[in-house]
């Protein structure tokens, strides 16, 4: 049976059509850890969903509790090009099927092709881009009927980027009544890549916005003068700084309604990483649900204070 917390906000995974995520999250689903699931739909639109996985989608979208994530529309190409359209026609049946709580996709533009390990990349803001974005976000509002949202990226060009983007999110936001998916992980990488201050990143947003909130790992990689690049690679456990932003921002969002954990499919090596894929989900939802039990003034600044603490009580942060 699923249950919920007192505010409602809801802990889930993001579902991976893959063996070794089925492996370490189904002892989390048989004990009915998981409140809502996340499914990027159009991924399976090339790579059939396993029995499994759609039976997961259909269980969750009957008892309304399957969220939507898009991946592949790419809401800010400059030219409508037959891909999108054929997107659109595929998202019109999905929900026409399946019953979402909400719809988010990923700001920026993603059009090269099938680019390995690449990311939606940013776009200039002008009033032309504005306009684009808001007709492409009615769009999918007018097909869905369910709130749609926008998730900041992980990727900018400099420092100016990362301020351009949250203007650029939060205009298209306030014209079409969207809401904000918040990656804290994406959030990271900016914050690390460009030395900015959690507290000054977060103020860029339209906090009041957030309906969703993103958690995941990722990697390190050099650039050109051996520094180090943060990069959204969900393919590692959370790190213990996006579990303090989370702790950061949870008071700032008070339309909340889900945290998910992603993790990619088919980066689950071993059963240790499999252990302490669980252990990071039970550790995001136990800060979840006491932060839900009481006032966000009386429990976050302890929780942030005294995370180790909290981490070794609650014992869901160590290896199974």
């Amino acid at each position: 049976m699923l249950s919920s917390s007192k505010k409602d906000v809801l802990c889930g995974l993001s579902l991976m059509n893959s063996p070794d995520f089925l492996a370490a999250s189904l002892p989390l689903f048989d004990d009915g850890e998981v409140e809502v699931l996340e499914w990027s739909f159009d991924v399976s639109w090339e790579n059939k969903l396993e029995d499994w996985a759609s039976e997961l989608v259909s269980f969750y979208s009957i008892e309304n509790k399957l969220i939507g994530h898009g991946v592949n529309f790419s809401v800010l190409s400059g030219k409508w090009s037959e891909a999108q359209q054929e997107w659109i026609e595929h998202f019109r049946q999905e929900c026409s099927k399946h019953s979402f709580m909400h719809v988010s996709e990923h700001f920026g533009f993603s059009r090269a092709g099938n680019v390995i390990q690449t990311s939606p990349l940013p776009v200039p803001f002008s009033k032309g881009a504005l306009a684009l974005g808001v007709e492409r976000l009615k769009l999918m509002s007018e097909i869905a009927k369910v709130p749609i949202g926008l998730e900041n990226l992980g990727f900018a060009f400099s420092l100016d980027c990362v301020k351009e983007q949250a203007d650029f999110i939060s205009q298209l936001l306030e014209k079409t009544d969207g809401f904000l998916l918040l990656d804290l992980h994406n959030a990271y990488c900016q914050i690390a890549n460009f030395k900015v201050d959690a507290e000054d990143y977060f103020a860029l947003y339209p906090m009041e916005r957030v309906r969703e909130i993103h958690i995941s790992g990722g990697s390190w990689s050099p650039d050109k003068d051996g520094n180090s690049i943060r990069r959204d690679t969900h393919d590692h456990e959370v790190p213990d700084e996006v579990f303090e932003l989370l702790l950061q921002v949870l008071w700032r969002c008070p339309n909340l309604k889900a945290v998910i954990l992603e993790r990619l499919g088919n980066t689950i090596r071993s059963q240790d990483e499999a252990a302490r894929f669980r252990s990071d989900y039970l550790h995001m939802k136990k800060l979840i649900q006491l932060f839900c039990a009481e006032s966000y003034t009386d429990v976050i600044p302890p929780l942030v204070s005294n995370r180790q603490s909290i981490q070794g009580n609650t014992q869901v942060r160590q290896h199974d």
